[in-house]
């Protein structure tokens, strides 16, 4: 198992509930196939858009069901998460834990209810060539974390932090398009 691979999107078909006295994720019978699906031990899945409810580390995996490593990535006081999106992905692990990066993220999908939020993001060189100019432009592609933020002016700044610098990177989480365009 390694601490991050090259995949943003690994797999994210249907919707899963969460148990978190159990430390499993179930999904869709019929709709999900986790074992076809590419995914592997080691992937973090990303619960709710925007990380609503927060992350885990798969450790284990059947047709339907995930086990996770640990319930410390989601929201205080949940139980369950029931009917929710999710995305799976090789973002690196240690940033489940970063308290920069903790759930709930503010970002949402396309990012249109608010320029504030806080993400990790995996960028390839495409998109990096395509952010250059935008208030977005990061300095090379990888796993890129960023913050905005509303300064007192009223300015949106933002924050970015190259995690893990890639080279190859396969980006297909349409999530990230309003900032990070796949061409």
């Amino acid at each position: 198992m390694s601490l991050w691979g090259n995949k943003d999107s690994v797999y994210s078909d249907g919707t899963i509930n969460v148990n978190l006295g159990t430390d499993t994720i179930t999904g869709d019978v019929g709709v999900v196939t986790f074992t076809t699906s590419g995914i592997g031990t080691g992937n973090v899945v990303t619960v709710g858009a925007g990380a609503t409810y927060g992350y885990a580390v798969v450790t284990g995996f059947t047709s339907t069901t995930i086990s996770i490593a640990s319930t410390a990535g989601f929201v205080s006081g949940l139980t369950t998460v029931v009917d929710s999106t999710y995305n799976i992905s090789q973002e690196p692990l240690y940033t489940v834990f970063d308290s920069k990066y903790r759930a709930p993220e503010s970002k949402v999908t396309g990012f249109s209810t608010s320029p504030v939020f806080t993400g990790v993001f995996g960028v390839d060189a495409i998109e990096v060539g395509v952010a250059t100019g935008t208030a977005y432009a990061v300095g090379h592609s990888g796993w890129v974390g960023i913050t905005t933020y509303i300064d007192c002016h009223g300015t949106l700044r933002v924050k970015h932090e190259v995690l893990v610098a890639g080279g190859i990177l396969t980006t297909t989480d349409a999530d990230d398009d309003a900032l990070f365009a796949d061409s």
